[in-house]
């Protein structure tokens, strides 16, 4: 059952709700439902269309990223849970949570955990594995990245993973993030970064928006220091981590169209020799690219 909530003040681990009988993070975590914030008046055009798409195309496929490997684990998801630092007492906001990984592997060691998307299915398939796994500390919210229906200062820690290049004003996501870290707070943001080679930047783009529409942008490594540093964050570098696609996979857990995987074959097989060696491409379309872990403090 899901329950529509705009914004209202509840308490500083609540979200910001506005209609009668709405559901803070804590009763959403208690009774079982995912609690949904319409931030849609604040949106316009592009960022419904994207958002449209985001939510067209991974509704259908929530299952498959449960199984997923690149997001289930790996030493991204170990270095970004340590870089928490955590000791037990911490909220922790997962922005973009997708099928759960992440905030469930933040749960066993924070106090208690929001995990926030824009798709609802994702939420439900995040919530019924960490049903599955006995975790009871997540509260399962829906909204916009973007505008995010909490308090200031109301996270001691906010996560972000494999996400992010979907967000189409990632600047002010960053604004967001900030705004709800409490001072001495830490942003631990996790994704793909597009190469500074140009040429290869626009291929690796070019690739994941043929695989998913629903795709914006890759980053470069100094794009994101420049969002996140405007958004008054101290950021750090803190590790880049080989990711290696399988392309029968890549495509397949998106449910990519045969026309469209043969279009990236064929954007692969003709890409400069520059592209094929930063992309390490292989015969098969396989290739891989590099991940980065960031992380953003808010001063004290």
């Amino acid at each position: 059952m899901l329950r529509r909530v705009s914004q209202r003040a509840s308490s500083i681990v609540a979200a910001v709700w506005k209609m009668s009988g709405c559901l803070s993070q804590r009763d959403a975590r208690e009774s079982g439902k995912i609690a949904h914030y319409d931030g849609s008046s604040m949106q316009d055009d592009m960022m419904r269309n994207v958002q449209d798409s985001v939510q067209e195309q991974f509704g259908p496929v929530a299952a498959a990223y449960v199984t997923s490997a690149v997001h289930a684990g790996g030493p991204d998801l170990d270095a970004m849970v340590a870089a928490g630092n955590l000791q037990g007492t911490e909220r922790v906001l997962d922005v973009a949570t997708g099928a759960g990984h992440t905030a469930i592997a933040f749960a066993s060691q924070a106090a208690e955990v929001t995990a926030f998307d824009l798709t609802e299915a994702m939420l439900t398939t995040a919530q019924k594995l960490a049903t599955e796994q006995g975790v009871t500390n997540i509260a399962f919210v829906a909204g916009d990245a973007e505008a995010l229906p909490f308090l200031d200062a109301s996270f001691d820690i906010v996560t972000c993973r494999y996400a992010a290049h979907h967000f189409p004003h990632p600047a002010q996501a960053a604004k967001e993030w900030a705004r709800v870290l409490r001072p001495g707070g830490r942003l631990l943001l996790v994704d793909i970064v597009s190469p500074d080679d140009p040429t290869s930047d626009t291929v690796l783009n070019t690739a994941e928006i043929l695989r998913d529409p629903s795709h914006v942008r890759d980053h470069t490594i100094g794009q994101w220091f420049t969002m996140l540093e405007d958004a008054d964050l101290a950021v750090t570098d803190a590790g880049r981590f080989p990711l290696r696609l399988d392309f029968a996979n890549w495509t397949t857990r998106m449910r990519t169209p045969e026309a469209a995987a043969a279009q990236i074959r064929t954007l692969f097989a003709n890409a400069p020799a520059s592209v094929q060696e930063s992309l390490h491409l292989e015969p098969d379309g396989t290739f891989t690219c590099p991940v980065a872990l960031l992380v953003g403090e808010r001063a004290e």
